[in-house]
């Protein structure tokens, strides 16, 4: 029986829930979605829906490689069936990142619990990068679930990490799941390939005779997912069903020596701008964009200002944290450590990238560095003077969000002209809305 302090608890905590994923979902269908990368994810899963067509390939990466399985079209496609309309694929996509989102809240609680839970909380759930890349129809957007799965049960299977929060069985099928999920979203996938290496070596040093155990439950989690890329390659086959996507490979930053520093140093402060409050990227484009948007919204400019200050301040500091020695979690060698490996072996795999190390191509790693960040953090926001101010802080980035979403909304969103996408869900005809790319495969 609960007292009744409790029960009051329990009715704030939800209260809160729902108004974090009623702002999240409204945010979300304010963001872009009349540029080329959006339009066309939305496409993929309008098609599945008017068609019928499986859709054996996923995101364009360039005019010539395309992510081989059904997810995304799935992803987007299936919500029209349940509710024909425009903003369908915006209720799945939050209900997964938010869903993943609440469980890295608890996860990092747990961790550290001398950090106020409602500090976590509403800072996963309204942070910058997590609200920008995991609300609106964009395949990095479908990132976010599977990555914090992953490094969840990564964490939990590494000895020197491990809480025991989650058993080893579900920590390997989470895994296993995130992986081949990822894979039908972002090349990015591959960065996961050296920690599974990495977490059977070590659950085979503990003990050697549990190592089939845990491959059992990483390939039961690896079907789950995996057996929406069988389709592609079992009509396809190996070379045509892989979309093109190792000629992503490339060889020419090797040979260029500037590139074996810029590599490095944009890979660290992306790294970390993840855990920030990073917002110049979604003011616009350019600086003529983003002065634009602040001339138009003077009242946003001191919130602005205070808040991209103090993102920058948030960077610098968590350098310097990786010096600190002396720290109330005795995993914090290990977390450090692992921030740094993880950004020396992201600096490696972009030497051998078409692409330079933009955030959005390795947004999965968000759930280490917000991780990391909070390690920085949990001393200060165990001091009231800190938890006070962390208070204004969220309470500022809130209302910089609201602003952010209402001028997007009668700029850029769906709502610019929901009528062309909703005529194309009623007439069953994708092309009302628009046209795939020329040289797609699906």
């Amino acid at each position: 029986m609960l007292s009744p302090a409790a029960y009051q608890r329990r009715i704030w905590f939800f209260t809160f829930l729902l108004a974090a994923f009623t702002f999240r979902l409204w945010f979300g269908t304010c963001m872009q979605f009349w540029t080329q990368d959006e339009e066309q994810i939305y496409l993929i899963g309008l098609k599945f829906y008017t068609t019928h067509a499986w859709p054996f390939f996923g995101p364009d990466v360039t005019s010539t490689i395309q992510m081989p399985g059904a997810l995304q079209g799935l992803a987007v496609g299936l919500p029209f069936f349940v509710a024909p309309v425009p903003e369908a694929p915006y209720v799945l996509l939050n209900l997964l990142s938010f869903g993943s989102l609440c469980f890295l809240a608890w996860y990092c609680a747990r961790r550290l619990p001398e950090i106020p839970g409602w500090i976590i909380w509403t800072w996963l759930l309204t942070a910058p990068w997590t609200l920008e890349l995991s609300t609106h129809v964009y395949n990095p957007s479908y990132v976010t679930a599977p990555s914090v799965l992953f490094f969840v049960g990564f964490l939990e299977i590494l000895p020197y990490t491990s809480r025991q929060l989650v058993p080893p069985r579900w920590a390997n099928f989470m895994m296993g799941l995130a992986v081949f999920w990822v894979m039908q979203f972002h090349l990015s996938w591959i960065v996961f390939v050296p920690f599974v290496l990495a977490a059977f070596y070590f659950q085979a040093r503990k003990q050697a005779g549990q190592v089939w155990a845990a491959g059992a439950w990483f390939a039961l989690g690896s079907l789950v997912t995996g057996a929406f890329l069988l389709p592609t390659y079992l009509k396809l086959g190996l070379r045509v069903g892989s979309g093109d996507t190792p000629a992503a490979v490339s060889l020419d930053h090797l040979f260029h020596a500037k590139q074996w520093v810029t590599i490095p140093a944009n890979v660290v402060i992306r790294f970390l701008a993840f855990a920030c409050f990073d917002i110049s990227r979604f003011l616009g484009g350019n600086t003529k964009t983003r002065l634009a948007f602040l001339h138009e919204h003077l009242w946003l400019v001191p919130l602005v200002v205070f808040l991209s200050a103090f993102g920058v301040l948030q960077g610098i500091a968590m350098v310097a944290h990786w010096f600190r020695r002396g720290h109330t979690q005795k995993d914090w060698v290990a977390i450090k450590y692992l921030a740094l490996a993880s950004v020396c072996l992201l600096s490696a795999m972009f030497l051998f990238s078409f692409r330079p190390p933009f955030a959005h191509t390795f947004i999965l790693m968000l759930p280490l560095a917000m991780i990391y960040s909070l390690y920085c953090w949990s001393a200060y926001l165990s001091r009231r003077g800190w938890q006070i101010f962390a208070g204004i802080f969220l309470i500022c980035g809130i209302i910089f969000h609201v602003g952010l979403g209402l001028h997007n909304r009668s700029h850029y969103s769906l709502y610019v002209n929901r009528g062309l996408v909703q005529s194309a869900l009623d007439k069953k005809d994708y092309r009302i809305l628009g046209e795939r790319q020329r040289g797609t495969k699906y």
